[in-house]
């Protein structure tokens, strides 16, 4: 069997696996040599994203020597192929990149718009299609992704309950932040889209933030500069998303509706919400307050707001509750409330519980 086509395989049985397609093989045909290919085939495609093994380990499917075979993954983690971070006993160690973390996003998280950017975006956009987005996120319920909202439209009572669904909560918790740029708006400008918003807002905290910062994918920033970035992307009216646990939360993207693979597929209406995300609020509208200026219409994200005869609407099947709306309210009559039809459901306690959960549903062996 030829090597690119066992490679995606591999890939495809991850826990957030790749879904095969002849566009995924011409990507690994452009990115892995042969040899690079069965060197990447040797690392273990059973453990949670982030979560690097060891070199013996990765050496009991592989051929080459143990010298030859850390060059070739050092090689591979310098060239944002694999993630790299300590192994459980201590040494440098060596995991897959899963989608949504670290593929395709290591091909623009450092901002170039270089020839190879440009080639690598091209090729992208044609792998994940619609259909290949939500192959990706549909076969769990449940998603490796939770919408949080701005912290100012939920009231006091709530944010004090539930403090995880706080962005400065995330933020406070992370002893290691980094910035990087959007991979959507990147990859969708090189291929000729159109989308204002800032690109150098995707923070990584802990061992993301230390792996983007290593390989130079990323900047490091102080907690208090991640909050400034925070507040920069509410006014440009971007949704804020992070990992569906409470605690040691890797991965924070500031989302539009132009280019985004969760909030354009919603906003398009390609791909129904509750399949991509977990979305644990609902907007709510004070109709006492409201006076149907619209401004909140003009601003959704995911076009789910209208104002009809003077009086605003609300489409609930397509609410992300992401709390944007009530950013641009003159009146604070736009809130958000937690979902009826989600009470009592939590985010997981940690990302590994939550990836294992992930990997149970799907059918794999949890991560070990």
């Amino acid at each position: 069997m030829d090597i690119y086509v066992r490679l995606a395989r591999h890939l495809s049985a991850l826990g957030m696996g790749y879904p095969i397609r002849e566009e995924l093989i011409e990507i690994l045909k452009e990115t892995f040599t042969e040899e690079e290919a069965g060197v990447a085939l040797a690392v273990p495609n059973t453990v949670v994203p982030l979560q690097p093994v060891g070199l013996d380990e990765i050496g009991k499917s592989s051929s080459l020597d143990r010298t030859t075979l850390a060059a070739r993954l050092e090689s591979l983690s310098q060239r944002g192929l694999l993630f790299s971070g300590p192994a459980p006993g201590g040494e440098k160690g060596y995991a897959l990149h899963q989608v949504g973390y670290g593929f395709p996003q290591t091909f623009f998280w450092a901002g170039e718009k270089s020839d190879r950017a440009r080639k690598m975006a091209g090729l992208i956009r044609r792998y994940f299609t619609a259909q290949v987005t939500e192959e990706s996120y549909s076969p769990s319920p449940t998603k490796p992704y939770r919408y949080i909202p701005v912290g100012r439209t939920l009231e006091i009572k709530m944010q004090a309950v539930f403090p995880f669904h706080l962005m400065e909560t995330v933020v406070a918790r992370a002893k290691t932040l980094a910035v990087a740029h959007c991979p959507c708006r990147m990859a969708y400008g090189m291929n000729g889209g159109k989308c204002t918003h800032p690109t150098e807002v995707c923070i990584k905290f802990d061992n993301m933030a230390e792996y983007v910062l290593e390989q130079g994918l990323a900047r490091q920033v102080s907690a208090e500069e991640a909050l400034e970035i925070i507040r920069m992307t509410e006014e440009a009216g971007l949704v804020h998303f992070v990992d569906n646990a409470e605690k040691e939360i890797q991965h924070n993207c500031n989302c539009c509706g132009c280019a985004c693979w969760n909030v354009g597929n919603i906003r398009r209406r390609r791909i129904p919400r509750d399949t991509l995300m977990a979305t644990y609020f609902i907007r709510e509208t004070d109709r006492d307050a409201c006076t149907g200026c619209g401004e909140c219409a003009g601003i959704c994200p995911v076009a789910a707001v209208k104002v009809i005869e003077g009086e605003v609407v609300v489409d609930t099947d397509w609410c992300i509750g992401c709390g944007v709306c009530g950013t641009v309210c003159p009146t604070g009559a736009a809130h958000v409330v937690l979902r009826p039809d989600r009470s009592g459901q939590l985010p997981s306690p940690d990302f590994e519980q939550l990836h294992k959960k992930i990997q149970r549903e799907k059918g794999g062996k949890p991560g070990v």
